[in-house]
C-alpha cells in the first residue's frame, strides 16, 4: 500500500501484541526514520524505546522525537514522525501518537514519542471511517490535497490548522480558535506538520513537487507555505 492509500485507510491503534518486534525489523524502523525527509534547515534526531523505558504509553515500542523547541522544530517533528506514521501502517503495523506519554529518564530535547507495534486491529475501510471537521471548516477549497490532509490525526481530534490554497501553494496555518484553544502546551505545532505531510504526500500522488517550504509568523498564528 502506498502512503497515499495509507492517508485513507490508517488509524491511531491503541490495542497491541505485547511482543516485542526482532531485531531486524527494529533495525529496518530506525534506518527508516534516521533518513526520513525532514523540513528544509532541520535535524531531529529520533531513537527507537521499548515499552519499559516509557510511561503512559500503549505499545511496545516507539519513536522518540529529540529536537529544538522553535515553532518550526515543533512542526518539523510532527511532519517527520507522520511520514513514519504512515510508512508503519502501509507495511503492516500499528502506531499512535502519544501526546501524554514520555519516556521515564527525560532529556531537556525530547519532545514527543509514536508508539508502535505489531496488531490485529484492522485498518479503516475507507474516509467514510474517519470522524473530522467538514471541508469547508478545514480548507478554503475542496479538492484532493485537502481531502488528504483532514484526515490527519490531532491531540483530541481538534484538527487546529486551516489550508488556504492559492496559484501555485498551499499554505497550512494554525488555527486554534474555538475549541482548538484547549490543547495543552504546543501540540498544535506538531498537528500543524502531520496536516503539512498528508499534504505533499497528496501533492505527490497528483504528480507535483513540493518546491520550497517557508515558515510564516509565530506561535497561535504560525503556518508553513508549501510551494509547487
Amino acid at each position: 500500500m502506498t502512503l497515499y492509500e495509507t492517508i485513507f485507510a490508517r488509524r491511531s491503534v491503541r490495542q497491541y501484541d505485547a511482543a516485542p518486534l526482532d531485531a531486524d525489523p527494529l533495525a529496518e524502523i530506525q534506518n527508516y526514520i534516521g533518513g526520513a525527509k525532514q523540513l528544509p534547515g532541520q535535524s531531529a534526531q529520533f531513537e527507537i524505546a521499548d515499552a519499559d523505558r516509557l510511561k503512559g504509553g500503549f505499545a511496545p515500542h516507539a519513536i522518540l522525537a529529540f529536537a529544538g523547541d522553535s515553532d518550526l522544530s515543533l512542526v518539523n517533528v510532527g511532519y517527520t514522525l507522520q511520514g513514519a506514521d504512515l510508512w508503519l501502517q502501509s507495511i503492516g503495523y500499528g502506531s499512535v501518537w502519544c501526546g501524554m506519554a514520555s519516556p521515564k529518564e527525560q532529556a531537556p530535547d525530547y519532545r514527543i514519542l509514536l508508539g508502535f507495534g505489531k496488531t490485529d486491529v484492522p485498518l479503516r475501510r475507507g474516509e467514510g471511517d474517519f470522524k473530522r471537521k467538514k471541508i469547508s471548516d478545514a480548507s478554503n477549497a475542496d479538492n484532493a490535497v485537502a481531502r488528504a490532509a483532514r484526515l490527519a490525526p490531532s491531540a483530541v481530534n481538534f484538527q487546529p490548522w486551516r489550508l488556504v490554497f492559492e496559484d501555485g501553494k498551499v499554505t497550512v496555518a494554525a488555527n486554534v480558535r474555538g475549541v482548538g484553544k484547549l490543547l495543552p502546551g504546543r501540540l498544535y505545532l506538531y498537528d500543524l506538520g502531520i496536516a503539512l505531510k498528508h499534504v505533499e504526500v497528496a501533492l505527490e500522488h497528483e504528480g507535483k513537487t513540493v518546491t520550497s517550504f517557508t515558515p510564516r509568523g509565530s506561535g497561535k498564528t504560525f503556518a508553513v507555505e508549501a510551494a509547487f
